[in-house]
């Protein structure tokens, strides 16, 4: 067979491992002067054998060994003419376990938003619907997750990456803005920024100078849940919450959250301890939240 493109052969073989199951990926590649590919092989993605890692003996969970050696793969080469020609096919795995037609969505060089389904995502998500929801609502319309065609993982990770203009570090009429003009009014106010590796705003947790006083008189016992969110994103919104010697409910701080992960959490309650002067709570009441109860026994 012979291809016009390597993006051409690479979906070729992609549709063929489809339809046997498993998954692929790029092997090696040869360019020549100029910079074009003449020489590309296209494996199994149980190909190789993972390296022996020197941290080893310092980690507790290992991930699942993937890779067995498998020798399945498709070579095209370009060298000698415009187009790219099959040169060498290994169709025979080595014996490891192929997945059926329902489960290949799994595999991760099966999983892809397309471009319609990208635009009903962020339509899902401008209407207010959760991530969860909205990702059953796709795969329910397809009649099932096996169709979708990607992962609830790819789904949030799309639409973070989608995040608004005013979430990013440095945007004019943002959140940094409104937090630092706060802190110009009172430099006893303090807030905290967490980024990701986009330098997209990820967490907040802002306490004004009223709450730091609370604290320090009522901060025993500290009530803390992320029961309320931000309609349009889902993001959690949570309080730490206090009662004083009326019996009246008092803030100690507030924050927006990304997610609800154990790192989350440690990052939210070292920030505020620190914003606290290192003052911690004798007694915190949460949720009961597995990532929040692991946070809290690191911190």
């Amino acid at each position: 067979m012979e291809f016009d493109s390597e993006e051409e052969a690479y979906n070729f073989y992609n549709e063929y491992a489809k339809v046997i199951g498993f998954g692929i990926r790029k092997h090696s590649m040869h360019k020549d002067a100029s910079g074009r590919i003449i020489d590309r092989i296209f494996c199994c993605a149980c190909q190789g054998r993972r390296a022996k890692d020197k941290r080893d003996v310092s980690v507790k969970s290992h991930r699942p060994e993937t890779r067995t050696g498998c020798c399945a793969m498709m070579r095209i080469n370009g060298r000698y003419t415009r187009n790219y020609k099959v040169v060498n096919f290994i169709a025979d795995h080595n014996g490891h376990d192929l997945v059926s037609l329902s489960k290949t969505h799994f595999l991760r060089s099966h999983r892809r938003i397309t471009d319609v389904q990208a635009q009903q995502a962020d339509d899902i998500s401008s209407s207010g619907i959760a991530p969860k929801a909205g990702y059953y609502l796709m795969s329910k319309q397809v009649g099932g997750r096996e169709n979708v065609g990607f992962i609830f993982e790819d789904y949030k990770n799309y639409l973070r990456s989608k995040r608004t203009m005013e979430m990013k570090i440095g945007d004019t009429g943002g959140v940094l803005e409104y937090l630092q003009q706060k802190q110009l009014v009172n430099p006893n106010f303090f807030y905290a920024i967490q980024v990701d590796e986009d330098d997209l705003i990820a967490n907040i947790i802002w306490v004004d100078a009223q709450m730091m006083v609370d604290y320090s008189y009522f901060g025993d016992v500290v009530s803390f849940d992320t029961t309320y969110r931000k309609n349009r994103e889902g993001r959690p919104f949570a309080l730490f919450v206090g009662v004083n010697h009326h019996k009246q409910t008092i803030v100690f701080g507030a924050t927006l959250l990304y997610d609800e992960t154990a790192s989350t959490f440690i990052w939210l309650f070292d920030t505020f301890a620190k914003a606290m002067f290192g003052k911690q709570p004798k007694t915190i009441l949460t949720d009961q939240d597995a990532a929040m109860a692991k946070a809290l026994a690191i911190t």
